[in-house]
C-alpha cells in the first residue's frame, strides 16, 4: 500500500470536483476549492475522521467497499478506479464483473434529475444508485446483498414482497421481461459470468423460471409504459425511458409522466414529500 500515492491521490481529485459536480448545491460563501473532505465522506457513506488519515497518509488499508464508494463519489474513470485500487495494495476489479462501479456519466445525469423518480441499474438488474424520488417510490433497494441484488433474483425468490409494486394483470408480462434480458445478459457475459450464476440459482429455485428459461427468449427493454403500485399513493402509469452505458451494461432508468396528468401529481408528490414519509421495506 502506497500511503502517501494514494493521500495524493484522493487530494487532486477531491479538489479537481465543485459542488454542482455531484450533485450538491455550494453555499453562498463557500472558499473551499474544490469538495471539503465532510463532503467526499458523506458521499462515500464513510467517516470524515477516516477519510482525513487516507488523506494525510496515515489510514490503515481500506477495505474493497469503501475503495468502491470512494469510485463512485469523487466519478472515477475506470482507469482512475483501478489505480485507486493498486495504489491501495488491493487488485483492480474485474471490470465485466464488478457490480460496485457506477459509470460517472450516467451519475452526472442522475445529479441533475431531482424532479422525478431515476436509478442506475446493472444489466443483471442490480440497483446501484437511486435519487431521492426513486428512493420515496421504491424504497432502497440498493441495500440487498449477494444474489438478491439483482431484481431478477428477487421477483423469483420473494414474488409476494417482490412483485406487489405491479398490478396483478402486468405481473407475467414482467416475469418474461426478467428473463429474456437475463438471457440476454447472459449471452453477453458469459458462461462463467455472475449472470450464468444467478442463472443456476433460479433454476434451482423458481420452478416459473425455469419454464420461462426453456422458451429462450432475448430482449433488452430499452423503453416501457408501466403501472407501479405505491403503498400509500395507490397506481401511478409511469413512462420509463433507458440511457444505457457504450457498452451498455449500465443503465439510467428515468420515471416520467405527461404533464399535468394525475400519475403527474403523484410523482410531484413524491418529490415534495421525501423518502421518509413513502419509504418501505419492498
Amino acid at each position: 500500500m502506497d500511503r502517501d500515492a494514494l493521500g495524493t491521490f484522493l487530494t487532486r481529485r477531491r479538489e479537481s470536483l465543485q459542488p454542482g459536480d455531484v450533485g450538491l448545491v455550494a453555499g453562498p460563501r463557500r472558499r473551499a476549492v474544490g469538495l471539503r473532505r465532510e463532503e467526499v465522506a458523506q458521499l462515500a457513506g464513510m467517516s470524515t475522521d477516516y477519510y482525513t488519515r487516507m488523506e494525510q497518509g496515515r489510514s490503515t488499508q481500506p477495505s474493497t467497499q469503501i475503495l468502491g464508494s470512494l469510485a463512485r463519489a469523487l466519478r472515477l474513470t475506470p482507469d482512475e478506479r483501478d489505480y485507486l485500487f493498486r495504489v491501495s495494495g488491493l487488485d483492480a476489479p474485474d471490470r465485466h464483473s464488478s457490480g460496485d462501479y457506477v459509470a460517472p456519466a450516467l451519475l452526472r445525469v442522475l445529479d441533475r434529475l431531482t424532479d422525478t423518480p431515476a436509478l442506475i441499474i446493472s444489466v443483471l438488474g442490480e440497483t446501484l444508485v437511486q435519487n431521492e424520488a426513486a428512493l420515496a417510490l421504491f424504497g432502497d433497494v440498493s441495500r440487498y446483498t449477494g444474489l438478491e441484488r439483482s431484481e431478477v433474483y428477487r421477483w423469483f425468490v420473494r414474488p409476494d414482497t417482490e412483485r406487489r409494486r405491479y398490478p396483478e394483470s402486468d405481473r407475467d408480462r414482467q416475469s418474461r421481461a426478467h428473463v429474456a434480458s437475463l438471457r440476454a445478459a447472459l449471452g453477453a457475459m458469459g458462461p462463467t459470468s455472475r449472470a450464468a450464476e444467478l442463472v443456476r440459482a433460479l433454476t434451482d429455485r423458481s420452478p416459473e423460471f425455469t419454464a420461462l428459461w426453456d422458451q429462450f427468449e432475448v430482449h433488452r427493454r430499452f423503453a416501457d409504459h408501466k403501472t407501479l403500485i405505491h403503498p400509500e399513493l395507490g397506481e401511478i402509469e409511469v413512462d420509463c425511458q433507458v440511457l444505457f452505458t457504450e457498452d451498455e451494461s449500465q443503465a439510467l432508468l428515468v420515471l416520467t409522466a405527461p404533464p399535468r396528468s394525475e400519475a403527474a401529481g403523484k410523482l410531484e408528490l413524491l418529490t415534495v414529500l421525501g423518502s421518509q414519509q413513502f419509504a418501505t421495506d419492498r
